[in-house]
Formats: C-alpha cells, structure tokens, sequence
C-alpha cells in the first residue's frame, strides 16, 4: 500500500476531459462580469455569485486600487499581532452597525470565518445542530469542534423539532444555518427555528454567504429579512459575492466577538485580510446603501429568468431567489447541457453527485443585477434548445 495509491487512482478527471466534458477550473482571461473570455471565446456568465455586479463598478475598482498605494499589497502578519490595519476596524464597526450587531471581526476568507468560529464557539459535551444542505466551511467548522454533530432535513422544522427534543434541555446546543442555500436556491425559515432555539434552550448561528446584497433592507441579509436581528445569535458572511472582494467576517455580541480574537485559530494563525479586499468592500457596503436600485434590479433580472425557465418546462425545485437550479437528476446530461450552452454562448455551473443526490443534479444558474433582459433573453432561448435536444423538457 501506498499513500499516493488513491491519487494514482483517481482518473475521473481524465476520462472526462478525454470525451470534452470536464467542466472545471475553466480559466477566465477577462473581468468578472456579465461577460466573460473563457479560452478566448466570449460567453454569457450566468455562474457568477456577483449578484450585484460590483466587481466591476468604477467606486469599488478605485477603492482597491488606492488602498494598495497607501498600505501596500499585503499586511504580512495576521491580525492578533502586526496585521491589523485602521480600515480593519472601520469596516468592522460598520459591518456590525449593517447587521445591527454589537460588534464584528474580519477573517481572510468566507471559508475561514466558519471554520474559526464555530471551532472556537462549540466545544465538548454540547452540541451543533445542522441543515443536512449547509455549506462545507460550516460542516468542516463542526469537524474541528470537539462537540457533537446531528443533523436535521432540509429547512424541515419537525426534523429540527426532534433533534432538539432528543437533547438535554440543559446541554447548550448551536443551530447552524445558511441564510440562502447555495444550491437550492430557498431562504432558511429563520421565524420558525428562532421558536425552536427559544424553546429548547438553543445558540443560532445564520451562514449570509448568498444573503447579503439579495434580501433584507439593502441587503442586510436573513435576519433582517424577517425581523429577527435581535433574535439571531452570530451572523456570518463572506465578501466573494455581493461584496465584490475576498474575506469573511463574523458579527455577535461583544463578549462573543472578543472571545473569537482570541481563540479563532484560523483567525490568529492566518494572514489578515489584504488592504485592497478591505477597501473594495467598504465601497460596496456604501454603494449597496445607496444604490438600492440595484437591488430591484437583481429581482427584475431573477423574476424573468425564474419565470422563463418554469414556462419551459424546467424544475426548480424550491429557489425562491436569484440562485436558480435546473433540475436534471442525471449527471451525463448535466455535463452535456452544461458543454453545449458553453459552445452556443452561455457560462452555467454543473452540479453532479456526489455533490448532491443523483436524483437531484442539476444546472446552477445564478442573475446578477447588471445582466440586461437581453442577455437574459439570450441565455434563455440556448437553455430552451438545449432541453430540447437532451429531452429534459
């Protein structure tokens, strides 16, 4: 036996760029906008998690780019020693006023942040409950807890109901949920799991990730959507999507805050987040306050596209936001829509087993504000030919 035996193994990969299939780690030459340059080819990008088109506006470009002239390209230590910066602090403070939060603390990535502080915050003989469709940074986060793990159906609250009844009512327990599922496309029922957290002596935990700049009052994300700030525990959220940069933060109390400074191990030991990302997120949080016509713009766009493909034929399942999954339930044919959009103009993510159920593969579309309703039209006229042709729809 070998260490390396499951990679000389491994061949998937190979057999599926071999018959022009591989859809992965496709090189972009171009910005992150509604079009992009894949392999020299332009494609409509209906991919992007830039729900708000920000990586491209000329405020947020500019921040960065000024951050880099006065602090450089990188802060070269992490932030509990030599790595804080003063705009570390003030986008803090006004992350935390955005989710009307006591305090906040930045993390490198999205990835990061989870896994920092739900390993800090949970720890033996307690208890993390989660939705069987959370995100993997919140699933490795428990991983590296020392607490026990269960787990509760999809957004189903008799499922949570029991799980939180089979545990001691004294035992502290964690409820860890996203705000939007990244692939299903639905918003968690917060109201109802603020009930159960009441009722069963319970933390909850909501993950913003595909929240923020999609709902709430200028995108201020799930628990503001439904009026439950002061009833959510720790928000978390990443700035890879709306934010137009890259990083993570987590918002909570004061003393809850304080305590992730200084047990967060992904938070102490890893680099701080770079002066540019810091800049370029600042931006978009003012522009996502101020411009809240990109918001309106981003459901008209999700409205027509959701409404096109549910007049074709096509399953979405339960998305009820800009996040729009084409059920397809077989993972040929989801290799094979996705390759022949990409060769009539359109960029869509696949999504196979066993990344999800083999009955639910499907196609990820996902709007951005700043698509027009012609390319939106365009998109939807391939993806109509496209069902056709593999008689999906």
């Amino acid at each position: 036996m070998d260490l390396f035996d499951k990679c000389k193994n491994f061949t998937k990969s190979k057999e599926l760029e071999e018959v022009g299939l591989y859809p992965y780690f496709q090189p972009i030459s171009s910005k992150q906008d509604t079009e992009v340059i894949i392999n020299g080819k332009k494609v409509l990008m209906f991919g992007s998690n830039s729900y708000l088109g920000l990586t491209v506006h000329p405020k947020v470009k500019k921040a960065a780019m000024d951050a880099v002239e006065k602090y450089g390209t990188g802060c070269a230590g992490s932030r509990f020693l030599n790595g804080t910066l003063d705009i570390h602090e003030e986008l803090e403070e006004k992350l935390a006023e955005f989710v009307n939060k006591e305090k906040a603390i930045l993390f490198s990535t999205g990835f990061q942040a989870n896994l920092g502080a739900i390993s800090a915050l949970a720890n033996k003989n307690e208890y993390i409950i989660l939705d069987k469709s959370d995100h993997a940074s919140i699933v490795d986060g428990t991983r590296l807890s020392d607490a026990t793990i269960k787990r509760f159906l999809h957004n189903n609250m008799c499922s949570l109901e029991k799980v939180l009844s089979s545990i001691d009512i004294n035992v502290p327990k964690f409820i860890i949920v996203d705000g939007v599922y990244s692939m299903d496309g639905d918003i968690t029922n917060l109201p109802e799991i603020i009930k159960l957290k009441n009722r069963y002596n319970a933390k909850v935990m909501v993950d913003d990730a595909h929240s923020f700049g999609v709902i709430g009052k200028n995108g201020r994300g799930t628990a503001n959507y439904y009026n439950l700030e002061d009833e959510t525990d720790v928000i978390m959220g990443t700035f890879s999507k709306s934010f137009a940069s890259l990083g993570g933060f987590i918002a909570s109390s004061e003393e809850v805050i304080e305590y992730l400074r200084h047990f967060a191990r992904s938070l102490i030991f890893s680099a701080s987040i770079t002066p540019s990302s810091t800049a370029a997120v600042l931006a978009s949080l003012e522009i996502m306050q101020k411009e809240p016509e990109l918001i309106e713009k981003l459901w008209e766009n999700t409205k027509r596209m959701r409404n096109g493909v549910l007049d074709m034929g096509y399953n979405i399942g339960v998305s009820t936001t800009p996040i729009i999954p084409l059920i397809v339930g077989d993972n040929e044919k989801v290799l094979m829509m996705r390759k022949i959009l990409f060769e009539n103009g359109v960029f869509v993510n696949p999504v196979v087993s066993p990344a999800v159920p083999p009955n639910q593969t499907l196609i990820r579309l996902s709007l951005m504000a700043t698509h027009t309703f012609k390319q939106i039209d365009l998109a939807l006229e391939k993806i109509y030919e496209v069902g056709k042709q593999l008689k999906i729809i």
